[in-house]
This record gives structure tokens, C-alpha cells and sequence, in this order.
């Protein structure tokens, strides 16, 4: 059976059972569990260093109501964070590279800001669609345009996501194939495309921190304008 490069973004099966759930919920067990000990392993130490430090990045620039998003987000960024580093692994499966999913975290999360806004803030959320001093005749244009932008917010967020991750898994294959076909014909060219091969994979590991870096930064400043 021919195989194809986009067949690794296809979620594998298992007696007729999507393994893209077991897949989701494997990066919690590498996450050591809370204990009430004085003194930590490096393990745990590490991994409250991690949260701490993440925690502060995004609820930095929030003021106190937006704290109570501290645990959504921080979860969040350590769900993209282990699942796009795994899906760097040989053999797995990267959920985050399904448009399906990406979507699903994004569009739930935008619309609670953007409730959340609307509830505490209305005339101010609203304002938003409409910059102060724009001529009358540009209102109706401005705040079309603005509604759209508005919109597309969780679209571009789940897309930016996949194409990202996606773009980054071909590459890898691609230049894996070509070092494998090129081996037994031309070494030193095989030797050339491994080393490209390993900083692209170390590239791919920075941009998979990055990625998931950016979405959940992008909804807490989405949850700061609405706040």
C-alpha cells in the first residue's frame, strides 16, 4: 500500500476506536502528581518552576478579575505544550494538527471573552467596533469591517495553529525521505540533508513551544480587552 505524506495526520485506530482521546490524555500522566512533602524531586520542582513562570507571563498584563482565567489558561498552554512536543516523537499522533480540535478550544474560549465583555462592559465592548473620531460616512463600513475581525479571531487562531504544526511535520518527512532515498546513492548529500534535518527538528521544537505560547497569549489579550 502506497502511503502518503498526509497520512500521519490522520488520527490511527485501534480495533475501530480513535486513539486521538488516549493521545490528549497521555501528557497528563508525564506531569508528576501534588504531594504534601517538604522536600521535591527535581521533577516537580521543575514542573512548579514551569507553572509559575507561565502563570506570570499571561496574567501579567491582567488585572485582578482577569486572575480568575489563571487555571483555564495555564492548563490550556500545558495541553498544546506537551501534545505539540510529543507529536515531535517517531510513532505519534499530533491532535493539535486537527483543524477539528484547534477550533474547538479556540471558538469556546473567544466567546466567553467576548460574553464575559458583554456582560460586565457593553457599551465599552461595543465601542471597540467603532474607533472614536471616524467620519460619519465611514461608520457603517468601519464597523462591518470591525464585526469581521471580530469574528475571524477564533478562526485565525485555530488555522494558525495547524498550518504551523502541519507545515513543520511535512518538512520533517520530506527531508527524512529524501536523506533515505539519497543514503545508498550520493553519502555526503544524505550526510548534508541529516544535518539540515536536525535543525529543522530543532526549529520545529521552538516552534512548537512558540505556537502554543501564542494562542494562549492571544486569548488572554483577547480577555483583556473585554475586562
Amino acid at each position: 500500500m502506497i502511503m502518503s505524506f498526509f497520512d500521519q495526520f490522520t488520527s490511527p485506530c485501534l480495533l475501530g476506536i480513535p486513539l486521538i482521546l488516549p493521545s490528549m490524555l497521555f501528557p497528563a500522566l508525564l506531569l508528576p502528581a501534588p504531594n504534601n512533602r517538604w522536600i521535591t524531586n527535581r521533577l516537580s520542582t521543575l514542573q512548579l518552576w514551569l507553572l509559575s513562570l507561565i502563570t506570570k507571563q499571561l496574567m501579567g498584563p491582567l488585572n485582578k478579575k482577569g486572575h480568575k482565567w489563571a487555571i483555564i489558561l495555564t492548563s490550556l498552554m500545558m495541553l498544546l505544550l506537551t501534545t505539540n512536543l510529543l507529536g515531535l516523537l517517531p510513532y505519534t499522533f499530533t491532535p493539535t494538527t486537527q483543524l477539528s480540535m484547534n477550533m474547538a478550544l479556540a471558538f469556546p474560549l473567544w466567546l466567553a471573552t467576548l460574553l464575559t465583555g458583554l456582560r460586565n462592559q457593553p457599551s465599552i465592548s461595543l465601542g471597540h467596533l467603532l474607533p472614536e473620531g471616524t467620519p460619519t460616512p465611514l461608520i457603517p463600513a468601519l464597523v462591518m469591517i470591525e464585526t469581521t475581525s471580530l469574528l475571524i479571531r477564533p478562526l485565525a487562531l485555530g488555522v494558525r495553529l495547524t498550518a504551523n504544526l502541519t507545515a513543520g511535520h511535512l518538512l520533517i518527512q520530506l527531508i527524512s525521505t529524501a536523506t533515505t532515498v539519497l543514503l545508498p546513492i550520493m553519502p555526503a548529500v544524505s550526510i548534508l540533508t541529516t544535518t539540515i534535518l536536525l535543525l529543522l527538528t530543532i526549529l520545529e521544537v521552538a516552534v512548537a513551544m512558540i505556537q502554543a505560547y501564542v494562542f494562549v497569549l492571544l486569548l488572554s489579550l483577547y480577555l483583556q480587552e473585554n475586562i
